[in-house]
């Protein structure tokens, strides 16, 4: 009964949950996901038969973008990537650090 009602209600807040989020997903294409409360993006990583659902990303928080231009958007790239590890060059597929560089930053 409980697990029907959160269905009901992650339907009626505007986003996708389990069996029915992996179908209406594509592998390893990220997607907006504008409903949820907290995260921005959610994506299916997928590799050899593994697969998992990821969500990240800020809500209402946009990257700087792969090559930013002015000195604010210069420092919060600097700061996010400290603040993320980003010293490590191989993050897993299935991490959201992955996604949050690829799409966000």
């Amino acid at each position: 009964m409980s697990e029907r009602r959160s269905e009901a209600k992650s339907k009626a807040r505007g986003y996708l949950k389990g069996a029915e989020l992996r179908s209406k997903l594509k592998p390893n294409k990220p997607k907006k996901t504008p409903g949820h409360p907290t995260k921005s993006h959610v994506v299916l990583a997928k590799k050899g038969g593994k697969e998992k659902v990821i969500r990240f990303g800020q809500q209402g928080v946009k990257g700087a973008g792969a090559n930013p231009k002015s000195a604010r958007d210069k420092a919060r790239k600097k700061s996010y990537y400290a603040r993320h590890n980003a010293q490590d060059s191989e993050p897993s597929i299935f991490s959201a650090r992955y996604w949050s560089h690829k799409v966000k930053w």
